[in-house]
C-alpha cells in the first residue's frame, strides 16, 4: 500500500489517520496484530520514531493495545471502532460543506448536488 503524505499537516497525525482509516474499513480487523513500528515505518518511508508517535496516540485513543508477547493488536471494541468510524465521517461531511460554502453554494444547492450525483453514480 502506497502512504500518501503531504508537508500541510505534521506527519504523524497523518499516520494516525491512515492507521485509522484502516481499521475502520477492515483492512485490521479487531482483534488483528499490527506489524512492527520499524516494518510500518519501512513502508511509510518515515522515521521510526514518527511512526512509534503515531502508535502512541492511536494506542492513547484505545485503537490499539500493547501486549506484551505479542505487540500491538487493534482493539476488540467494535463500539469504539465504530464511534471512530462515525467520528471520521462526520468529520468529513462538515469539511466538505465548509468547502462548498466557500465556494458559493447553499445548503440546499449543496443537498441537490449530492442527489444529482448520487443519481448519476447509479
Amino acid at each position: 500500500m502506497a502512504w500518501i503524505l503531504n508537508a500541510d499537516k505534521p506527519i504523524y497525525t497523518q499516520l494516525v489517520e491512515i492507521i485509522q482509516t484502516q481499521i475502520i474499513s477492515g483492512r485490521y480487523k479487531a482483534g488483528d496484530r499490527l506489524p512492527s513500528v520499524r516494518e510500518l515505518a519501512a513502508e511509510a518511508s518515515v522515521n521510526p520514531n514518527t511512526m512509534q508517535k503515531a502508535f502512541a496516540e492511536l494506542e492513547r485513543n484505545g485503537l490499539i493495545v500493547t501486549q506484551r508477547t505479542s505487540g500491538r493488536t487493534v482493539t476488540e471494541d467494535i463500539e469504539l471502532i465504530n464511534q471512530t468510524q462515525a467520528h471520521l465521517a462526520e468529520e468529513c461531511i462538515k469539511n466538505f460543506f465548509q468547502m462548498m460554502k466557500e465556494l458559493g453554494y447553499s445548503e440546499k444547492e449543496i443537498l441537490n448536488l449530492i442527489e444529482k450525483t448520487a443519481k448519476e453514480g447509479e
